[in-house]
């Protein structure tokens, strides 16, 4: 990217699916290269591969602060606690039931 240029933020509906997401990518990164290739000298492959990669790790950023991955990190979330607890109860089940608590309440 040119110095100074802020980079357009990544919309929610671009890292929605594969496909979406690389043309997304592909289309930022030729606009950035296009830009580099207005100078003086061409643009070689190690400039070319930065700004692949510059731009991936923003494409990642972007999927990382997504509302489908809050939502699928909460349902991660919900799995690995619930199966903690369960192994928690288990453990303990019989000495939680002598104390009054019963398998199912009404």
């Amino acid at each position: 990217m040119t110095e100074g240029k802020t980079a357009k933020p990544y919309t929610w509906e671009e890292v929605l699916s594969f496909d979406r997401l690389r043309r997304s990518l592909t289309g930022r990164v030729l606009d950035q290269i296009e830009e580099l290739y207005q100078g003086s000298e061409p643009v070689g492959s190690e400039q070319i591969n930065k700004v692949i990669r510059d731009e991936w790790e923003r494409a990642k950023q972007a999927v990382k602060s997504s509302p489908a991955a809050r939502e699928a990190f909460r349902m991660y979330l919900e799995r690995t606690i619930s199966e903690q607890v369960d192994k928690l109860v288990q453990k303990d089940k019989e000495e939680l039931m002598a104390l009054g608590v019963v398998e199912k309440s009404l």
